[in-house]
């Protein structure tokens, strides 16, 4: 036992002179978004700033109608965006741990409480089993004692201290037989006093914390990609406004009836489809994430997850548990066991997990221990403890084994645990049997288990001897623990692997460890590089390995970050797991961060751009689905806006060109704007995914947004469509048909056409079939509303005269719903060829590519 009496420590006067020379003994954190913070960060989004620019505009020109649109669009985006990255912010915060960790030290030769962030260099740091360390400190005096460092090293059990003569020199966490222990590693056995050497932004954790200042949070593709579509659009709507004007007012003579026809057709031709799509899919994918366990702090990071093409997962806590269990067994004999979930244990490996948790702590709190515990609870067959611990044991540095001595009622026993050597020791093997049972340790090591010897003794007498050596042990057995995956990770790994993505273990843990739960995991077979090798390397070899290499082990922080940077510079797309300090600064640099949110650190969470709630790895492939969902229907909703603004167009300019009257004035544009607009951001946004959302490869880094071919495709649609609809104004026209009445006609038959435009782009391959039968309550809820609207003009005098419009025969509808129909098939029919035609092209600019390399 510490005596802590024997070190006096800082005096109070001088810790208070230090604490405030060197500051408080805590890390620097970005303070919490408030709501009108976040409500500014949204407004600075270019596309909603032009949405609103949009709205404004059309205010100003007096267009109520179409401002209210555009201004309730962005109201509604603003509001989804803010209450979910609010909700976020207010979940991380309830997260985070509010207060330092007190400490207990040593001033004026006295114990003193005091709060984390008060302890200063020089203090005397009392260390107990349990306790979270406050500061980076040296030991000076110890009693068994070992550190969880897991949020530092990634390793996934607890390590050896020991006292030796060492000053301030060079030491990373990490490893056995180290004087030194860190800020934020939990003391898991024994007890120790130890001399603070660094504190706050000095400490280990406080460097990792400063370098993610040095990181820039990747810009998202899709905000770079939109932006200059919306820029494109924006000057062809501009383009064809300037010449309506021209032509009209060359032709017919009047500039101000031309200049009343441009604003009709700028206002038709505007692109705010494209930011109230981005707005709105952005805020709501990130409220349908959030319903799978996954909260995102940036909606933009969404569409990066969808198209990531490496997943760097950390191993403790991410793929495994964080918890050990036991896992295998093995007796004198040569029996060896394998434990399985609910399989029974023969009643031949009773005796030796009984004995196992009898050699452990009556109130554990290392995790080996309680796993023994938990085994010993488990297994009903064995018979309580009858007795009362008697006389212990403790691990010391020249003999790793304990011991304890059970009276029970008159029967002495001894049970102890220990390193395999040791407990060989303390039996005096034979040969031949120290050869099985070494055999059976490496077995056992090479899959990555923790191997503990178990032996037993029987003492004479309650003079208990001064040494475990001095009794005559026979072994029990060996008994191995193991890190157990979340039971999800398995299936999660494999739909990843059918979705094209590459998953990569980087860990702190051992090489053997790591490539062992990387085979459970179902990781792919491939080379193990440890952070030794890794070092050795340049950046053109390190390049090189990250081809062949699927576990990275021993792994320092800096080292996580480079191999990140590594996989950036080839051209992936980088989404990285973690929960510790030491992961922090990888998240950030990755094109996506996923911190865990129950075990993860607020570093961590706070360099990410999603959290998971439940620590659940499965939550990932769920994120990957909707964030290709998400972009599926970002191009599905804008290859219609391409689609849809080519027939309106046309019928703007048509008329133009022939001397005849406008078809379509403001009111009119308004209409179509109300169609176009729920359908872009309600229709589109509740489509399902596509059938092989998950067994197709991740979009080309460095494929645009919207590419040629659809960009091609989208205007075949439109050219369509215009093609029918300006062949029955020239049959109609030829025929005589009243201005009033042919406007109805046109209008009614162009949103027939839209509508047979939504159907045709639900789906990338869906049949005919399925493009009526998917279901979508959101395009019910249009459909109902186009309807009324259509049955309200044709039944209401007054919303004709409003429009002037002329009443429409019975044949007349028929023949507008019948070109949508027909519209339909042909596109439909289309489909085919232009998926062979995108194949063939894509084939070729992937041999281009590869060539060129």
């Amino acid at each position: 036992m510490i005596d802590p009496g024997k070190f006096t420590g800082l005096t109070a006067v001088a810790a208070s002179e230090r604490l405030v020379a060197d500051g408080p003994n805590e890390l620097p954190r970005a303070g919490r978004r408030s709501a009108l913070r976040i409500v500014l960060e949204v407004l600075r989004e270019p596309m909603l700033a032009l949405l609103l620019v949009g709205g404004v505009a059309y205010l100003l020109l007096g267009d109520l109608t179409e401002a209210l649109v555009l201004l309730g669009f962005a109201t509604f985006s603003v509001a989804v965006t803010v209450i979910q990255e609010t909700r976020t912010e207010h979940v991380l915060e309830a997260l985070r741990d509010l207060s330092s960790p007190r400490a207990l030290v040593i001033r004026d030769g006295a114990r003193v409480r005091v709060a984390g962030r008060e302890v200063v260099r020089d203090d005397l740091l009392v260390l107990e089993q349990g306790d979270r360390i406050a500061a980076d400190a040296v030991l000076v005096d110890a009693n068994d004692l070992q550190t969880d460092e897991s949020l530092l090293t990634g390793e996934s059990l607890p390590v050896g201290k020991i006292v030796a003569d060492a000053g301030d020199g060079t030491h990373r966490p990490g490893g056995d037989g180290q004087p030194f222990v860190y800020a934020g590693a939990l003391i898991a056995r024994g007890s120790g006093i130890a001399r603070v050497l660094a504190t706050g932004p000095h400490s280990e954790i406080g460097r990792i914390g400063q370098s993610l200042a040095t990181l820039d949070t990747e810009a998202p593709r899709l905000r770079r990609e939109t932006t200059r579509i919306v820029t494109w659009c924006a000057i062809g709507g501009g383009v064809i406004a300037l010449l309506v004007v021209l032509l009209y007012g060359l032709l017919r003579g009047s500039w101000i009836e031309a200049v009343l026809a441009g604003i009709a057709i700028g206002m038709s031709m505007l692109p705010e489809e494209f930011p109230v799509v981005l707005t709105v899919f952005l805020a709501m994918g990130a409220w349908r994430i959030g319903k799978v366990g996954v909260l995102t702090r940036r909606a933009a990071a969404i569409e990066t997850l969808g198209s990531a093409t490496i997943l760097c997962t950390d191993k403790t806590g991410t793929l495994t548990e964080n918890r050990m269990s036991l896992a295998e067994l093995w007796l004198p004999s040569g029996d060896a066991l394998t434990l399985r979930p609910d399989a029974a244990v023969p009643d031949a490996f009773h005796h030796l997990i009984a004995t196992a948790a009898l050699a452990s702590a009556v109130a554990p709190s290392d995790p080996m221990e309680i796993a023994l515990h938990e085994a010993r609870t488990a297994v009903s067959a064995i018979a309580p403890v009858v007795g009362k611990l008697a006389h212990a044991y403790a691990l010391r540095p020249d003999l790793l084994a304990m011991s304890n001595i059970w009276d029970g009622g008159g029967t002495l026993t001894i049970a102890a645990k220990g390193a395999p050597e040791a407990i060989a020791k303390l039996c005096h093997l034979a040969p031949e049997a120290l050869a099985a049972m070494t055999a059976a340790v490496e077995t056992m090591a090479k899959r990555g288990i923790r191997v503990l010897a178990v032996a037993t003794a029987t003492p004479l007498d309650r003079h208990w001897r001064e040494s475990q050596q001095d009794y005559d042990y026979a072994l029990a057995g060996l008994v191995g623990l193991a890190d157990p995956l979340r039971p999800s990770v398995v299936a999660a790994i494999a739909e990843c692997r059918s979705a094209g993505i590459r998953v990569v273990m980087i860990t702190g843990d051992y090489a053997a460890t790591a490539r062992s739960i990387a085979t459970q995991a179902g990781i792919a077979d491939g080379d193990v590089q440890t952070g030794t090798d890794l070092a050795a390397l340049d950046d053109a070899q390190l390049a090189e390995r990250l081809k062949s290499v699927t576990v990275f082990a021993r792994i320092m922080p800096e080292q996580k970050l480079r191999i990140v940077q590594a996989f950036k510079a080839d051209g992936e797309i980088v989404a990285m797991t973690g929960d510790g300090v030491n992961d922090a600064p990888s998240l950030k640099a990755a094109h996506i961060g996923i911190a865990m949110g129950k075990r993860g650190t607020d570093v961590a969470r706070e360099a990410s751009a999603m959290v998971l709630l439940e620590d659940d790895f499965g939550s990932i492939v769920q994120s990957v689905r909707l964030g290709r969902r998400i972009y599926d229907n970002i191009r599905k909703a804008m290859a219609f806006i391409f689609a849809v603004h080519v027939p309106i167009a046309g019928l703007a300019l048509l008329p133009l060109f022939f001397g005849m009257p406008l078809l379509f004035g403001p009111i009119h544009i308004a209409l179509l704007e109300m169609v176009i607009d729920p359908v872009c951001a309600l229709v589109f946004e509740a489509e399902r995914d596509e059938d092989d959302i998950m067994s197709r490869p991740p979009r080309d880094p460095v494929e645009p947004l919207f590419s040629l071919s659809m960009i091609v495709w989208s205007v075949f649609q439109g050219a369509l469509a215009f093609a029918m609809l300006a062949t029955i104004f020239f049959v109609e026209t030829w025929n005589a048909m009243p201005e009033a009445e042919l406007r109805a006609l046109i209008f009614f038959a162009l949103i027939a056409q839209i509508v047979a435009l939504i159907l045709v782009n639900r789906s990338f391959s869906a049949s005919l079939r399925e493009a009526f039968a998917r279901h979508n309550a959101a395009l019910r809820y249009v459909a109902v509303a186009i309807v009324g609207v259509a049955a309200l003009i044709l039944f209401t005098p007054q919303a004709q005269t409003l429009l002037k419009f002329g009443s429409i025969a019975r044949s007349d509808m028929i023949l507008a719903v019948g070109l949508g129909m027909v519209l339909l098939v042909l596109l439909e029919c289309c489909k085919p060829f232009v998926r062979r035609l995108t194949a063939i092209v894509e084939l070729a600019r992937d041999r281009d590519v590869a060539t060129a390399s």
